[in-house]
């Protein structure tokens, strides 16, 4: 009798550790390039409610660009007991060490958005970056094929920009042989803000004139070589081109201030993330895909997910229709 009683409490005792095991949250970690500015706000918000929605608790930090606080705020995540770490990273090269913290804990990693480079990273999920950078290139050439271009680059700690000017040059280097379009400044920046854009687009109407179109990173960066070019009081203003469709470039747009940006769906990227996070948690191993892209050390799982153009005439096919802005956000004439 006392020996089936034992055996009793202990089957009771492993059930209900089982039963506490699979009703505890999963913990996940999100650590962030930025946060409160721009895209970055939405992407916080919709990750971690994915999250929530499929049963898992997010334990986010933003490094506000700072490389190595982002490498400290690794640290103070994986203490947390994060069962899978999804990064933001502030500079391509220096995340890789935040790899390889989590590798010691067994954690593994998404880069989410951005590449990590050299290091064994587990896996990565971001926009095709290549083809954002071609749709920039053919509309604005659509709307401009012959004149001089100002190149507003990017910021070289991140890999998309490689990636955004590879897009650009497949479209624009065979016009620029042809002899129809001159590249008369061409600079990458060292973050994406107005401030840059501002400073380089002062250098190039200083140094080289006023350009016929102005293709920009992104909207910040669009934002600034506006401001410079209305300071200077350029009329006609060139063509200029965007991407991530700010709520203010959209304004821009309506206004016809800016030609067009490139939206980047966030809820896509977001609950795909959520998804492949949840799904390496609960199966413990990496999903396999048909897409692989090269680090500099390995070939890393990936998917690359869809960009779309925003003009004054899909503004409300895109961005408004997916819910990404509201008509609110911005004005019409």
């Amino acid at each position: 009798m006392g020996r089936k009683y034992i055996h009793f409490a202990i089957l009771f005792l492993a059930g209900f550790i089982l039963l506490s095991n699979c009703s505890e949250k999963k913990k996940v970690g999100f650590l962030m390039d930025e946060s409160e500015e721009g895209r970055w706000v939405k992407d916080k918000e919709l990750f971690i409610k994915n999250v929530e929605e499929l049963g898992g608790e997010v334990i986010w930090r933003a490094s506000e660009r700072d490389a190595q606080k982002q490498i400290e705020l690794a640290k103070e995540i994986l203490e947390e007991d994060v069962q899978v770490l999804v990064v933001v990273p502030s500079d391509l090269n220096a995340a890789a060490e935040i790899v390889k913290l989590a590798h010691q804990q067994q954690v593994p990693v998404i880069s989410y958005d951005r590449l990590i480079k050299n290091c064994n990273l587990d896996f990565y999920l971001s926009f095709d970056n290549v083809h954002v950078g071609e749709l920039q290139a053919k509309y604005i050439t659509s709307v401009c094929p012959k004149g001089k271009y100002a190149i507003l680059g990017e910021a070289v700690t991140d890999n998309n920009s490689f990636l955004l000017r590879l897009g650009q040059l497949n479209v624009i280097q065979p016009l620029v042989e042809k002899g129809d379009i001159e590249i008369i400044y061409d600079q990458y920046v060292n973050n994406w803000s107005p401030e840059e854009g501002y400073r380089l687009m002062k250098e190039c109407l200083k140094n080289n004139g006023v350009p016929n179109a102005v293709i920009a990173a992104n909207d910040w960066l669009a934002e600034g070589a506006l401001n410079a070019l209305q300071d200077a009081k350029v009329d006609p203003l060139p063509y200029i081109c965007g991407q991530d469709a700010e709520a203010s470039a959209c304004q821009r747009i309506i206004a016809g201030t800016q030609t067009m940006t490139v939206y980047k769906p966030i809820e896509a990227i977001a609950a795909k993330a959520a998804e492949l996070t949840m799904q390496i948690i609960l199966e413990q191993k990496i999903p396999k895909t048909f897409l692989s892209v090269n680090n500099g050390n390995r070939q890393v799982p990936a998917i690359l997910l869809p960009a779309m153009v925003v003009n004054r005439e899909t503004i409300d096919l895109t961005v408004v229709a997916d819910g990404y802005l509201k008509e609110h956000n911005f004005v019409r004439e």
